[in-house]
């Protein structure tokens, strides 16, 4: 991003992803799609050369929002430890939003958990700051991520309403969309899933209400 500035239509994506989140992350990849703005995630680069903690840095750097979900907390299955990955990348966000230059200023975050509370008791330092729990379920991620969108970006935008209603019509036409591209409908990568459903709301404007 040129002269350090942030993009004010790109959202970086900070959350799990194993199978059993990948419906939050669908739901969020297509609340911030179809309100217009450009998802980013570290799920997107596959570059060798370059360690993901740059990637991150770079990411970081050019989205002016960032969502982050911090609902992964329990013990892995195999090593009994809890992963980090989730609170390290919304601490490189908000400490480029503290110590970043002008364009790094005007960063601003959602913060999502299952419960609105529950980062007390193990994340203390963020007292005071407004976690939107919303109960694990995928649904209601992509309703909190499109009213934040809206209050942040001042942009008008389709209602919670229509977006979780056109989300479903896309859901019913996911699996026949998928068998086209000779994707399990399940484990669509990363970049082939975003470019599904920009193609999709591309060709149901009657859906989308555009």
């Amino acid at each position: 991003m040129a002269s350090g500035a942030t993009s004010a239509d790109d959202v970086f994506i900070n959350c799990p992803f194993d199978d059993a989140f990948a419906p939050t992350f669908r739901a969020l990849i297509f609340s911030i799609l179809v309100c217009g703005f450009r998802p980013r995630s570290a799920r997107e680069l596959d570059d060798g050369g370059q360690t993901r903690i740059e990637k991150i840095y770079g990411l970081i750097a050019d989205c002016r929002y960032g969502i982050h979900d911090l609902s992964r907390t329990e013990l892995d299955a195999i090593h009994q430890l809890p992963r980090f990955n989730m609170p390290l990348e919304l601490g490189l966000f908000l400490g480029a939003k503290r110590y970043g230059g002008k364009h790094q200023k005007v960063k601003r975050v959602l913060i999502l958990d299952v419960e609105q509370y529950r980062y007390q008791r193990f994340i203390s330092d963020l007292a005071g700051m407004d976690i939107h729990g919303y109960d694990g379920e995928p649904i209601r991620a992509l309703e909190k991520a499109r009213d934040w969108l809206a209050n942040v970006s001042r942009r008008d935008l389709p209602s919670a309403a229509r977006v979780r209603g056109v989300y479903e019509a896309f859901l019913a036409d996911l699996p026949d969309l998928a068998a086209a591209l000779e994707f399990d409908a399940e484990h669509i990568p990363y970049v082939d899933f975003e470019r599904i459903v920009a193609a999709w709301l591309v060709a149901a404007p009657a859906a989308t209400g555009t």
